[in-house]
């Protein structure tokens, strides 16, 4: 039985993908590797990799798979689940590339197969196919809803602050936001309005100075910029910046494959409807050049680079 406490397809989602580890191995299945080798590519350690996969698998996103019994060895095949994470993973990429400066000319691009040609992903509306922007949909708690069982209820395992360290990995910035509790929760009250420390604070029930060190990060890496508050001198306000507000796919998306692979048994934690249609908004992700909703076979990397190119070389 579902109680008033209990995390919704919101912490739960964000526990489970608030780990950059989780991401890359993902990432990586999507893209063909199913054996501990070809994982094994990525910059972590064995230990760490056999923990991951074995978490994977438990999670529901691998599936384990004996394909020799002597000595015994075992592969990795994405899950539906796993294979639903693919909007999620492009909003990710292309969000990196365009706004984080170091990646900006790393990260390859994606090639849309339907038309031929290099694509940038467009967040719409299921229903009417029209462009969304964060400001056309609106967003009310739903069932599970509330600040309380939206926060994950223990801290990830991968490190926060690493945007600039020199072995951040992949979604360096993405993690910044996603990979912890209290992060993702100012990022998620951001996006619903809250623009006030005590405000940020009061409702997410979070100590003042873990407040004041998320807020700083953010201002730091450009999703948040501080100004004065109209009415009050002493007083500063947070609002989202263009970078910022530009992260609303990955949003999104991942709330989404939240409530359809996590949802709690009391309902959707968030209802959105789409201003301009009237309809639920249902997230769908369309190609900038054709205009064709895309999948995520037929999305390609274009030129892809070494392994170690994009990550560094392996940690042993």
């Amino acid at each position: 039985m579902t109680g008033p406490d209990d995390v919704n397809a919101v912490g739960r989602m964000l526990a489970l993908l608030g780990d950059e580890w989780t991401l890359l191995i993902v990432r990586e299945s999507l893209l063909g590797a199913r054996r501990f080798t070809d994982f094994a590519a990525l910059p972590i350690s064995n230990a760490v990799l056999s923990n991951r996969l074995r978490s994977l698998v438990d999670d529901g996103l691998l599936e384990r798979r004996i394909y020799q019994s002597q000595p015994p060895r075992a592969d990795y095949h994405p899950t539906e689940p796993c294979r639903a994470l693919w909007p999620v993973l492009v909003s990710i990429w292309h969000w990196e590339r365009t706004w984080v400066e170091d990646h900006t000319r790393s990260l390859p691009a994606m090639r849309h197969q339907g038309c031929g040609q290099d694509f940038s992903p467009v967040l719409r509306c299921g229903h009417c196919r029209q462009p969304v922007h964060v400001s056309d949909i609106d967003a009310s708690w739903g069932p599970s809803g509330g600040w309380r069982r939206s926060v994950p209820r223990a801290v990830t395992r991968r490190r926060v602050r690493g945007a600039a360290s020199a072995d951040a990995g992949l979604f360096p910035e993405t993690m910044a936001i996603f990979g912890n509790r209290w992060a993702s929760a100012i990022m998620g009250a951001a996006f619903l309005g809250i623009r006030r420390f005590t405000d940020f604070q009061s409702r997410l029930s979070a100590p003042g100075a873990v407040v004041a060190d998320r807020l700083r990060l953010f201002c730091d890496i450009g999703v948040l910029q501080a100004a004065a508050h109209p009415g009050r001198a002493d007083w500063s306000e947070y609002h989202l910046t263009p970078k910022g507000l530009a992260f609303y796919p990955v949003i999104a998306t991942s709330i989404h494959w939240g409530e359809t692979y996590l949802g709690a048994a009391d309902g959707p934690a968030l209802l959105f409807a789409h201003t301009a249609c009237g309809h639920p908004f249902v997230p769908e992700l369309g190609c900038d050049q054709c205009a064709e909703a895309l999948a995520g076979s037929a999305i390609e990397i274009v030129a892809p680079q070494r392994i170690d190119d994009l990550y560094g070389p392996p940690s042993r």
